[in-house]
């Protein structure tokens, strides 16, 4: 299915508007690791660092985060 300009403008404005993004940096090859991993849990490799970082997250302050 083809995305019109509009819609792609769109979902653009509403991610700039509801979402802050981070860029990460890891060692080479470390992506692989992580894709793979993700697969292997049928999740995307989004959904597999956010619960990781809401894990990690809470362990460390007892609190929730939603991500």
């Amino acid at each position: 299915m083809t995305v019109s300009k509009a819609q792609q403008k769109a979902t653009a404005k509403y991610i700039k508007n509801n979402y802050d993004e981070m860029k990460i940096r890891i060692k080479k090859g470390a992506k692989q690791l992580i894709q793979t991993a993700a697969q292997e849990q049928n999740e995307s490799v989004n959904a597999y660092i956010k619960k990781a970082i809401q894990s990690r997250y809470t362990a460390d302050t007892g609190d929730n985060i939603e991500l």
